[in-house]
C-alpha cells in the first residue's frame, strides 16, 4: 500500500511529538527525496521512510538496543510496504540483530538521515544559526571532526558512497535539501 504523505505526516505527530525529532524526520524525508532523485528510483517512497524512520524513538526513550523495532511494527500494522520497513528497521545497527545493509535503499536512509544531524550542528556553530549559511566545505571539515557532534555516525554517512553518491556530491545534496526545507518552512 501507498500511504499518502498526508496520512504519514498524521502518523508522525500522532507518535513524536519533540519538534526538534519532527524537524529531523522532516530533513531526513528531504534528503532520502533528493538521493532517490538523483539516483532514478521512487522519490515518494524513499521519502516516506526518511520521514517515518523514527517513529518509536519516544516510546523507547531512543534505547537504541530496541528502537527501529517498534517502527516496523506500526509501519507493518499500517500497511507500508516490507521493503520500507526493511530499511527503517536496518537504519539501526545497534537493533538489527546482526543484520547488516546490503540494498541501496538501506544505505540511502543510514546516511541520509545521519547528515541531517551533522547539518543541523554545523548551522547552529554559525552566528545565525540557520541551514542557508551552511557551506559543503564546512561539512566536509566536520566530518573530520571527531569531538564536533561526536554522536553522528560518521561511517553511517559514508554509506552514501555505497548507495551510489560521492562524499563531496552527497554533502551538497542533502544541504541543498535541508536548505529548500528551511526556506518553505519560513514561507
Amino acid at each position: 500500500m501507498k500511504m499518502k504523505r498526508e496520512d504519514a505526516i498524521i502518523l508522525l505527530h500522532q507518535y513524536v511529538k519533540n519538534p526538534k525529532m519532527i524537524a529531523h524526520c522532516l530533513a531526513s524525508e528531504a534528503v532520502l527525496r533528493a538521493m532517490a532523485e538523483r539516483l532514478d528510483e521512487d522519490p515518494d517512497k524513499w521519502g516516506l521512510a526518511g520521514l517515518l524512520h523514527d517513529l518509536d524513538v519516544e516510546i523507547t526513550h531512543a534505547d537504541m538496543k530496541v528502537h527501529a523495532m517498534e517502527t516496523a511494527r506500526l509501519l507493518k500494522e499500517n500497511g507500508i510496504d516490507d521493503d520500507i520497513v526493511e530499511a527503517v528497521m536496518l537504519h539501526n545497527e545497534y537493533a538489527s540483530h546482526g543484520r547488516e545493509r546490503t540494498e541501496k535503499f538501506h544505505f540511502a536512509l543510514a546516511a541520509g538521515e545521519t547528515i541531517t544531524g551533522l547539518i543541523t550542528a554545523t548551522a547552529l556553530v554559525y552566528p545565525d544559526k540557520k541551514v542557508q549559511s551552511v557551506k559543503p566545505k564546512s561539512i566536509l571539515k566536520r566530518m573530520k571532526e571527531k569531538a564536533f557532534a561526536a554522536s553522528v555516525k560518521r561511517e553511517n554517512i559514508l554509506e552514501c558512497e555505497k548507495a551510489g553518491i560521492p562524499l563531496t556530491e552527497f554533502v551538497e545534496l542533502a544541504l541543498n535539501a535541508m536548505k529548500e526545507l528551511e526556506k518553505e518552512s519560513q514561507g
